[in-house]
Formats: structure tokens, sequence, C-alpha cells
């Protein structure tokens, strides 16, 4: 037996609950040049039934799109994971109440990392058995294959699924971190080809908060499945935007792009910048290449407004970004200061 099976058979024997590939209308198998469901019939050994799946009418309510290549089609609004309740331990309980209330709302996207806290665990004590409707995004920040492996082990056991949707390489900044990773012998995408190789994560993305030449040069030298950059109103004073620089080279490469950073944390919601959540958005979304965004909520209300929100999207017109932009012209260095993370 391979050291990569008895990694695999070890996991999957360690999990008590089965995923399989997004089988119903929340998150559907497309074909990556039409909006409706392939007519590739998944197999459906691979579907686990659904368990109380919610009602038709409450899913269709937020309109979807598909995420590049990966042919998933996705609301328009996931949950994040990070700078809420569930990434603190001691606010559980409503961690938990926000995840029931994202399933209610028809959220079907669920972004986590390794180290966002008690993140995965709090996904993976409500998700399980919704596994089948949901899409799990989570991430590593290792470069090295073992490493990696190691933390994919972990995510998988804390979120109680044989599966990961979407595996991501978090926070790339710099180019050793890109050439690191692809390194083809002792590099963490290695351990990414592997573990999709047996089954256990679906897509391959990348992430990054910093540099966007970065996130460019590793989705020129490896095909990722996905981008998660942030995409918002002050972007473009920045000295190198990702607007900018990712989206084109994305587009061309139908690589999955999710926007995060949408509100700047709130930041932009100062008197005089843009007026709520539903500008932020609306401008992230109407973002050419733009398929989804994750936010996070604070509370059960912010939650329910983003996805109100996110429900009466409509595309702005070029003249209403430009004006949501040369709003933020005064105050982009505050709302860009997580480029100083690294």
């Amino acid at each position: 037996m391979t050291h990569r099976n008895t990694r695999r058979n070890f996991l999957l024997t360690g999990l008590t609950v089965a995923s399989g590939i997004i089988g119903t209308a929340a998150c559907r198998n497309t074909s990556p040049t039409s909006p409706t469901a392939s007519s590739e019939a998944v197999p459906v050994a691979q579907i686990p039934t659904p368990v109380s799946p919610p009602a038709a009418a409450t899913i269709a309510e937020m309109p979807m799109r598909t995420l590049g290549r990966t042919s998933v089609s996705l609301p328009l609004l996931g949950l994040g994971g990070s700078a809420s309740p569930l990434s603190r331990p001691q606010e559980e309980a409503q961690a938990i109440d926000i995840i029931h209330r994202a399933l209610e709302l028809g959220i079907r996207y669920f972004d986590t990392a390794s180290n966002y806290g008690p993140s995965e665990t709090f996904l993976g004590k409500v998700l399980p058995i919704h596994r089948s409707e949901v899409f799990i995004a989570t991430k590593t920040s290792q470069r090295s294959r073992d490493e990696a492996w190691r933390e994919l082990e972990q995510s998988l056991q804390r979120l109680q699924t044989s599966r990961i949707d979407l595996w991501q390489f978090h926070a790339l900044t710099y180019d050793w971190d890109v050439e690191s990773l692809l390194d083809t012998q002792r590099g963490a995408i290695k351990a990414a080809e592997e573990a999709k190789e047996q089954g256990l994560i679906r897509h391959i993305g990348v992430t990054g908060h910093h540099n966007p030449d970065i996130i460019v040069k590793a989705i020129q030298q490896y095909p990722f499945d996905t981008a998660l950059v942030p995409i918002n109103a002050a972007d473009k004073h920045t000295r190198k935007s990702f607007i900018n620089t990712v989206l084109p080279v994305a587009q061309q490469q139908n690589v999955g792009v999710i926007a995060m950073k949408v509100p700047a944390y709130g930041r932009l919601f100062k008197p005089g910048v843009l007026k709520g959540m539903g500008e932020a958005m609306d401008y992230a979304l109407s973002q050419t290449g733009v398929h989804t965004c994750v936010i996070a909520a604070d509370t059960l209300e912010q939650l329910e407004e983003n996805v109100t929100v996110a429900r009466q999207f409509e595309p702005l017109s070029t003249e209403a970004m430009t004006d949501m932009e040369q709003r933020t012209a005064a105050v982009w260095q505050e709302n860009s200061f997580f480029r100083n993370w690294t």
C-alpha cells in the first residue's frame, strides 16, 4: 500500500460523514459556457442523499454564477469564516446560529481556513448533515508537500467531511511563495495533486491580499481553478490594483474569482464614502470576471442584510462605479490596510 493510499484510507476510516460532489440546485455542476445544468449526469453513487434540503424557493432568490472553470454554480454571496464569531472560541453559540441561519437563507458557499481559530470546527458541527448541498472552501498557509498534507488531514477532520470542494494556498505574497509552492519535488502543490487524485479535494485555488503580481504569476504558472482576492471601491487607487492586474488575466485563464475585503471590514461605510453593504457588494459583483464574494457576519442581522443585498443585486453602470471610486479617492489608504499584512 502506498503512502498516499494510507493517508486516504486513514482519513476515510476516521470520518463518520460521507460527502459528495455538489448535486442540488443550490450548487449545480454546470457547463462552463452555460448557466443550465450539465447534460452529463453525475454518478449517483457519488451523491449522498440530501438531508432536510431547504425549500427551492429560498435557494432561487439569490442570483448564481458559474465559478470559472470549476463548472460549479454558486450564489453571489458566501459566508466568510474569519473576523466574526466563527473565528472566536468564546462565541460558539453565536457562530452556530449564524451558520444555521446562512443555510436557511440560501448560502451554500462556506469559506474558512486552518488558521481561522475554531472556524473549521464550528462549521464541522453544522454542515455535515447538509454536505451534498454545500460548497466548502478552506485554506492552508503551508508551502511544502508534507506540511500541507498534515494541514489538509486536520482540516478534513475538523470539518467532518471526506472531501473539500476548494483547497486554497493562502496569502501568496512573495516570489518565493510561488516558487516553494510549485516546486515539483517538495512543493505543496504535490500534496494538492495527490489529494485531488484520491478524491479528497475537488478544486485548487490561491488567495492573496497584498501583491496582485504574485497572484498573476501563480495563475500563469499553474492551472489554478480559483483566486480569492480583494475587490472593493478603493482598490483602483492603490499603486497596483487587483481589479486592473488580476481580473484580466483570470478571465483569459477562466479562473474563478472570489471577491474578499468587499467592505474593507466596514471602513468603507464612513460618512461621505459608501452608503452601506448595498453599494460595496454591488461594486465588487459588477466587476467583469468576479463570480462570487465571501463576507463574514458579526451578527444575524448583518448576515440577513448581506443576503438581502445579494438577492437584490443588479449590475452597476460604469458611471455608478466611477462615482463610488471618486468617493473613496481621499480614503483609499485606510481602506487598503490589509495590503500591509505579510
